[in-house]
């Protein structure tokens, strides 16, 4: 089972009650590496989105380790690892796999956040970086990790998901992840009642499709205007799990059954881990017009399924 940690009052507070719950996980992937490099995305953030930094402060110092070696942790464009998942939506019910290194599976968290101000959020991530998350006002925020070739120094695409989630209308929410000071992109897939977005993007650029029919995306650039931004041009795996999930959702397959399916393996949608020790650690299906989240930890076919309703 996932554990659900609730947190509440100031961002400060919240902060600390969240890096207390977590602290072993944040200890695990505080390095120290970066220090200098993320001193000045620390800046850009600082200057942006200010509470962002006093959660995170916050954090670190509940969980006992230095605030800028917590910041350069959050800073996914100083990495190399890429990282895997799978979205579909259908209507208003959006589901997600999310693959990672088989060793994260043991951190990932639920977190309820009710923060002064904001709409109550619920998300799903590792210590306090959230990878999906939803809030009371029915907004849905998942995506998918892409490569874009033109990331610089600014504001972390991990951390623009704490700001996203307190957007309560889509169009707000879009204009939130086109943040000007954004030092990269994921692929968006924004959802509420009154719809779907995809935002495909990079640092620079985005193509923005309001959707009608069914969406799938995986971790590779699909809209033809954005393809020029992806650094690598190989991306079997993804466009594996891309036609399949496709495939699945056009013969009306619902979506939890989609996240279930085994075909390609080791680049399955439910994926076991393959070659580099990649595999799903938790999934989700959300059903936005009834503010409900199913979700749980590891594979989406073996899996104990916990529920979360806005109330």
């Amino acid at each position: 089972m996932i554990p659900l940690v609730r947190a509440q009052a100031t961002h400060a507070e919240t902060g600390a009650a969240i890096g207390e719950a977590t602290a072993d996980a944040i200890r695990r992937r505080v390095t120290g590496d970066h220090l200098e490099l993320a001193d000045r995305y620390r800046a850009v953030t600082l200057e942006h989105l200010p509470w962002v930094v006093e959660e995170l402060d916050a954090a670190a110092e509940a969980a006992g380790v230095d605030p800028l070696a917590l910041f350069a942790a959050s800073v996914e464009e100083l990495e190399d690892a890429r990282r895997g998942c799978t979205d579909v939506v259908v209507g208003r019910l959006v589901a997600h796999n999310n693959d990672l290194d088989a060793a994260d599976e043991e951190d990932v968290v639920a977190i309820e956040w009710r923060v002064e101000g904001e709409p109550a959020i619920f998300t799903l991530g590792i210590g306090p970086w959230i990878s999906v998350g939803w809030n009371e006002a029915g907004l849905s925020v998942t995506g998918n990790e892409l490569d874009p070739n033109d990331e610089r120094v600014g504001i972390p695409r991990l951390l623009q998901m704490r700001d996203v989630l307190t957007r309560t209308r889509l169009e707000v929410a879009v204009d939130a992840v086109l943040h000007p000071a954004r030092a990269s992109s994921y692929n968006w897939v924004l959802a509420s009642p009154e719809g779907a977005v995809n935002v495909e993007g990079s640092a620079t650029a985005a193509e923005v499709r309001r959707l009608d029919e069914a969406l799938v995306h995986t971790n590779h650039y699909e809209e033809p205007p954005m393809q020029r931004y992806a650094r690598k041009r190989d991306h079997a795996g993804s466009r594996a799990r891309y036609a399949r999930a496709h495939e699945l959702a056009s013969a009306g397959t619902p979506p939890l059954e989609i996240l279930r399916d085994h075909a390609n393996a080791p680049s399955s949608i439910c994926r076991h881990g393959d070659g580099d020790g990649t595999k799903t650690v938790f999934w989700c299906v959300a059903d936005v017009a009834a503010r409900r989240v199913e979700y749980g930890r590891g594979n989406p076919c073996a899996s104990t399924a916990q529920t979360y309703e806005f109330a």
